[in-house]
């Protein structure tokens, strides 16, 4: 997203030392020997460099730490994987509630609830938002419910959450009104499921106030008529 040649993260030049030193790569946490890295230090190995958007949505929320669902969205929408508006947004919400929400749990299923979430998203197709009256990104905050609640189309009080959770995360996009932002959504979607969780399970995810800094990446932005606009 930040840039085609400089740093996958943060949009940098690339500086390229005659020295070799251990660096940890910002998406797997795993440590390589590298003499190439931005001039604010951050470094993906050649692995992850390759990888498509849905690929390193899944290889960032199996290794990160945090329980911000929302600083990890960010982090993982300003990659240059990550396109402005794509159906790959459909499955980075499940994704980062899954990896902040096991962070916060101690549970030790994320791959296996990754991969479902994948699974499920993929479904989704791109432009969902306009053509089904139902947005990908709200969708996104179901499909984690159905999986920590274990939901099949049988269920109960598991059936009720997964659908109060999407119908709560459409009802916020909605009234913010189009055109569509998929980085918008996304975190009216996140905002939503954080209050969710703690509601319903207890469980105490992080939020921060969001700065959005994708503004002139979007031709459609609202501007300061969006609560996220930071400006450009």
């Amino acid at each position: 997203m930040k840039s085609k040649t400089g740093c996958l993260i943060c949009g940098e030049e690339l500086v390229y030392q005659t020295d070799y030193k251990t660096m940890e790569c910002y998406y797997c946490k795993k440590t390589f020997q590298s003499n190439v890295s931005c001039i604010n230090n951050h470094f993906v190995c050649d692995h992850c460099h390759a990888q498509s958007g849905m690929d390193l949505i899944e290889t960032y929320c199996l290794n990160s730490k945090s329980v911000n669902p929302a600083d990890m969205a960010t982090e993982i929408m300003h990659s240059d994987k990550i396109s402005m508006h794509g159906p790959e947004h459909h499955f980075l919400v499940p994704a980062v509630l899954i990896s902040a929400y096991c962070n916060a749990t101690g549970d030790d299923t994320r791959l296996e609830k990754l991969r479902i979430a994948r699974k499920r998203a993929e479904k989704i197709p791109g432009g969902f938002c306009g053509t089904h009256g139902n947005c990908g990104a709200g969708v996104g905050t179901g499909i984690f419910i159905s999986i920590i609640t274990k939901s099949t189309p049988l269920s109960k009080e598991e059936w009720r959450l997964s659908n109060l959770i999407t119908g709560r995360s459409l009802i916020s996009i909605a009234n913010h009104g189009g055109p569509r932002c998929c980085k918008r959504d996304v975190y009216l979607a996140l905002e939503e499921a954080v209050r969710f969780v703690k509601e319903k399970f207890n469980v105490g995810l992080e939020s921060s106030k969001i700065h959005c800094r994708f503004s002139k990446f979007n031709k459609e932005c609202l501007k300061e008529e969006c609560l996220f606009f930071a400006g450009c």
